[in-house]
């Protein structure tokens, strides 16, 4: 019989020693109550490792461990971005899972060439592009009754990505890769403050689930700091991917629970919660495709930077915003003029990306025109370095001649949900992966498969329910098929061919702004990488306002940006009740061979940085 719900017991025994061990298929079923008071304690964080013979960087010290072991026992950046990925399913539910998607960027040393796999969600085939409009009003139904309902679960597209991406580039069986982070699930993690507070942050749409209520608040309580967490149902379906392969999820007994539960949402009883009913049926299963895509590329000062071409609009508006900084010496000016400049870069980019980024099955997205130096030169021209440009900025058509600088009044950004993570391995044969992965808002759609152990993601919302501007073609309405337009940015440079940084970031539509700032931090104002990390955070997405972290409310650059007509706002809790943007994982390849891996070191309760050989 299945276990559904997840057991917290007492402080967690040794977790990862055995992680690559084999796994018996009777552990799923284990007696739910067992206390195990070895007592020993999760890996310990570091937010900087350096060393040789490959690295992994994450949000969390198992998930990070975990890719480690596999770099230890041979395997590839792929095989261990896989295995770092499905550790992260168990340990960080909330953010990613099979049950969304995300986008998978790899350099491939033997060929010295960058590919990706876009993994992104789809809509299903009965999706309109009215189907966020409540027909008895005839205006957009609320944000939040979209989001914690079936509508907003797209077709999940994480399981497929991990199986091309270890057919294309891995060394290892997808059984393999899921095998340490299946015993994860089974076996437990110490619940941290990290943990408990985003469960906190989700408590009240979560009890309206009776599912997610049995998984996320055992014995209807909020899980205890440094308890141990179990996930027997995950460990069961990570086993039936194993045996049967993603076929479980797209054409089988996974993908039928998956279906019921997005057309019929389990409810709590007396819940008052308007929850709509999903659309996704088993013919949207089966068609589902990771695709592969080129990457993005343009150059910045000599160097060579790719990411992830459209769905996602990271790549083209990282891109952009770096061509139009190209035009201007940062490294050379003040630090006031430097984060000037790049929030006036980036809301010239969001203002275009906007108006021209989405599926490129749907939309004929100038993809190279938006990257191109002529149009970001053009774009650039509207920049003053004593005054802040107007916002919402209207956008300018790449395709047109000279348009680039005029100035007009455009369309606010739609809201697109804050959450997601990010991962970065490399190998001891030079491999990168940069992987981006998502269930979108922090706890997706609250909805949590019975007896499957993982959230289904509300990934559709990403979709715009409305034009954005009346009478003006818009590239990210919904449609059948379709996959919404998202944010994430995974990006790998490259000088003179070889790896020099590994970057990405969770965090919405502030992950192009992270990605951005940690470049221009690291390659114009000479940081280091970790201090490039740590640095305080601003976002500027062609707004009035920017959004800023606490410590830029007390630097002196503020003022000094105030005057130039900048006005900031505290940026929002999201994954954690402290004001945050971003929380980036990185790698810098260093001469010799050397690598310095880098996660945050405060931002989501500081992420976990780790090298093979470390050096001392």
């Amino acid at each position: 019989m299945a276990v559904r719900h997840a057991v917290v017991v007492a402080t967690a025994a040794a977790l990862l020693l055995p992680l690559l061990q084999p796994t018996d298929a009777a552990e799923t079923t284990a007696a739910a109550a067992t206390v195990d008071s070895s007592g020993s304690r999760p890996p310990a964080k570091q937010a900087v490792a350096v060393g040789r013979g490959g690295a992994v960087s994450s949000v969390n010290s198992y998930s990070s461990q975990v890719g480690l072991n596999v770099l230890r026992q041979g395997g590839n950046a792929v095989d261990a971005a896989v295995a770092t990925a499905a550790a992260l399913g168990v340990v960080e539910p909330y953010s990613a899972g099979i049950g969304g998607g995300g986008y998978f960027v790899y350099y491939n040393a033997a060929t010295g060439k960058v590919s990706t796999i876009d993994g992104r969600e789809t809509a299903p085939a009965r999706m309109h592009s009215n189907s966020f409009i409540d027909p008895s009003t005839g205006e957009p139904i609320p944000f939040q009754e979209a989001v914690n309902s079936g509508l907003s679960v797209g077709v999940p597209g994480t399981p497929d990505t991990w199986a091309k991406a270890l057919k294309h580039w891995g060394t290892v069986s997808l059984a393999s890769a899921l095998r340490p982070a299946t015993r994860l699930a089974d076996k437990g993690f110490v619940v941290n403050e990290e943990f408990r507070a985003q469960t906190a942050m989700n408590e009240d749409r979560f009890r309206d689930f009776t599912s997610t209520t049995e998984l996320f608040l055992p014995n209807g309580e909020l899980p205890v700091v440094g308890s141990r967490f179990r996930n027997p149902g995950l460990a069961r379906t990570y086993r039936d991917l194993a045996r049967e392969g993603v076929g479980a999820l797209y054409h089988g007994g996974l993908g039928r629970d998956v279906v019921r539960t997005v057309q019929k949402p389990p409810v709590a009883p007396g819940s008052d919660r308007v929850v709509r009913p999903g659309m996704m049926d088993r013919g949207d299963l089966a068609r589902y495709a990771a695709v592969r895509r080129a990457p993005t590329r343009t150059t910045y000062n000599g160097l060579d930077v790719y990411s992830m071409a459209p769905s996602s609009s990271g790549g083209t508006t990282v891109g952009e915003a770096l061509n139009i900084l190209e035009n201007f010496r940062l490294s050379k000016a003040s630090r006031v003029q430097a984060l000037h400049h790049y929030l006036e870069a980036s809301r010239v980019a969001f203002a275009d990306r906007n108006r021209w980024v989405g599926d490129p099955a749907f939309s004929d997205v100038p993809t190279q025109e938006l990257l191109s130096k002529k149009f970001a030169k053009e774009r650039a021209c509207l920049i003053r370095h004593d005054a802040v440009l107007p916002s919402p900025l209207a956008p300018a058509d790449p395709r047109g001649t000279g348009s680039g600088c005029s100035r007009g009044i455009g369309s606010e950004e739609p809201y697109e949900g804050p959450s997601t993570t990010h991962l970065v391995t490399a190998d001891r044969w030079g491999n990168v992966v940069s992987y981006t992965l998502t269930i979108e808002q922090t706890g997706g759609s609250a909805i949590t498969v019975p007896g499957r152990g993982f959230l289904l993601n509300n990934e559709l919302t990403d979709f715009d329910f409305t034009p954005l501007t009346k009478g003006v073609p818009d590239p990210n309405l919904p449609a059948p098929g379709k996959r919404p337009r998202s944010s994430m940015s995974p990006t790998i440079v490259l000088r003179d061919g070889k790896p020099m940084l590994a970057v990405g970031s969770p965090g919405g539509a502030t992950i192009i702004t992270t990605v951005l700032q940690t470049l221009v931090n690291r390659l114009d104002l000479g940081m280091s990488l970790s201090t490039a990390v740590a640095a305080p955070r601003l976002s500027q997405r062609n707004r009035v306002t920017t959004e800023a972290e606490p410590a830029i409310f007390e630097s002196p650059e503020r003022t000094a940006l105030e005057r130039l007509g900048h006005r900031f706002v505290l940026a929002p809790s999201t994954f954690t009740p402290s004001p945050e943007i971003g929380a980036v994982a990185a790698l810098e390849f260093l001469p010799g061979g050397t690598i310095e891996a880098v996660a945050e070191p405060k931002r989501r309760g500081g992420g976990s940085a780790m090298v093979v050989h470390e050096s001392r």
